[in-house]
């Protein structure tokens, strides 16, 4: 007797109750709902997008320095760590200047701000420094300086993930230097909080449809619908200029590494989704690390290039910045020259280094181009408050998409990546949870640091085995 199918309502049931893509598509479609029909009472279901980030925050900072100083300890070699480092901020660099050129072109060819004639003396400039909260975009001094730790503690409790990851390379390279004599325990207790830090992001994940839900449901019950009428052409510009860049990466990374992007696309969809509806990046770097390095990539490479993306390849923020700049310009009835317009890719170069977790940020770089040309009014940047929150959308998936083909082309560079098994991981095909992080040159069971000596330090002769009692 043949198998009875499910009802289709059956089926939905389950999907929904197994799928975090389906719980978290359908956490989206609601949120609109809601915020368009109860606009007054969807502005305040945002404490529960943002107590999600919030709990996501508080494993992010302990989870970069478990990972970053197992990646060193087991890969063994300091200067392949700095290696990947160098690589990481080379590829930083170009993929940001491309986004940037490309920005600039989209803006000059489609001309988003023409025809608006905009005076600037109507607008409300203080409106951008209630959203900025009066901050200011560190110096290249201080950013430096912002880098390093006052304190060990303090670079946790303030979850600033370059000092983080300071941290984590030096205790990495001091495990490396003392060896398995002296500190036998430290490496297997480091990697056993490694995976408790999983087990609750796993647990915090449960609520992302929750978290979706509100903030979907505050920013439609904020601004509206209407607000995309009135920037049509901005708005469109940026998502096309965004899906260019986009399809740009996924050439880069099938030449780099033979992968595709579609397929890894499809393997984060519920990360990206989860992404999207939350509007932070933040929210998912967790689970993004653990599929990495399930893909593949070792753990040393995941460790390090992906939480500096964070800070130092922002490439939907970098599109958004340069188009952004031209529309005022264009609004304004401002005809930026071309040495202005290389001005502007120069500075954004700087200021959108210094962007991560700086409330406002963009309205800040924005500011700070157009103080450096001053040929903008700084008032003018008020002109996209109305549209920033659309954007958002954009900036996500290319920042998150842009920092994991990072984390794949620098792996693939320094030989730290598992080409066949990313490919049966994009595949769908199941691949061994334990061997997560091996890279090419690594076996697939990684030495411990017991098993492994400090240079200069012989290695112990393994224990007789016991001999059988028969």
């Amino acid at each position: 007797m043949p198998p009875s199918v499910p009802s289709l309502p059956r089926r939905v049931a389950r999907t929904l109750r197994t799928s975090l893509f389906a719980q978290v598509l359908c956490a989206l479609v609601l949120g609109i709902v809601v915020g368009k029909l109860w606009p007054e009472t969807a502005t305040a279901l945002q404490p529960l997008g943002d107590g999600f980030t919030r709990l996501i925050k508080t494993v992010i900072s302990p989870l970069v320095f478990c990972v970053v100083v197992v990646g060193i300890a087991k890969a063994g070699d300091l200067k392949a760590f700095g290696r990947i480092g160098v690589k990481a901020l080379i590829w930083f660099e170009v993929a940001s200047t491309a986004a940037l050129v490309i920005g600039l072109v989209a803006a000059n060819v489609v001309g988003p701000g023409k025809g608006m004639n905009v005076d600037p003396s109507s607008l409300d400039a203080s409106a951008v420094n209630e959203t900025t909260g009066g901050g200011h975009l560190p110096s290249t001094t201080e950013f430096v300086l912002n880098a390093l730790p006052q304190s060990f503690i303090g670079a946790f409790a303030d979850n600033e993930l370059l000092q983080v990851l300071i941290l984590a390379c030096l205790v990495g390279a001091a495990l490396l230097h003392l060896g398995h004599t002296k500190v036998p325990k430290v490496l297997p207790a480091i990697e056993q909080a490694q995976e408790i830090i999983f087990a609750v992001v796993g647990f915090v994940m449960r609520l992302a449809p929750l978290a979706v839900f509100g903030a979907m449901a505050h920013l439609v019950g904020n601004y509206g619908l209407g607000v995309m009428k009135t920037y049509a052409k901005l708005i469109v510009l940026c998502y096309v200029a965004a899906a260019l860049f986009i399809a740009l990466l996924a050439v880069a990374l099938r030449l780099v590494t033979g992968l595709s992007l579609w397929k890894f696309l499809r393997y984060i969809r519920e990360e990206m989704l989860l992404a999207l509806g939350t509007a932070s990046t933040e929210s998912v770097m967790p689970r993004v690390m653990q599929k990495l390095r399930r893909a593949g990539a070792r753990d040393d490479a995941v460790g390090l290039v992906l939480p500096t993306g964070y800070s130092f390849n922002l490439d939907g923020a970098s599109l958004y910045l340069s188009i952004g700049t031209l529309f005022i310009a264009q609004a304004v009835g401002v005809d930026l020259t071309l040495g202005q317009q290389v001005t502007v890719v120069l500075v954004l170069m700087l200021t959108s280094k210094g962007m991560a977790g700086i409330p406002g940020s963009a309205f800040l770089a924005l500011a700070a181009t157009a103080s450096s040309l001053g040929a903008i009014p700084a008032g003018a940047v008020a002109l996209l408050l109305g549209v920033d929150r659309i954007m958002d959308s954009m900036r996500v998936v290319t920042n998150l998409l842009g920092n994991c083909v990072a984390v794949f082309a620098v792996s693939r560079w320094e030989g730290a990546l598992d080409i066949a098994r990313a490919k049966k991981t994009l595949d769908g095909e199941e691949t061994d949870p334990s061997q997560d992080g091996d890279g090419d040159d690594t076996p697939a069971v990684e030495p411990t640091m017991a098993e492994t000596p400090a240079p200069g330090i012989p290695a112990q002769k393994p224990k007789e085995p016991a001999p059988e009692v028969g």
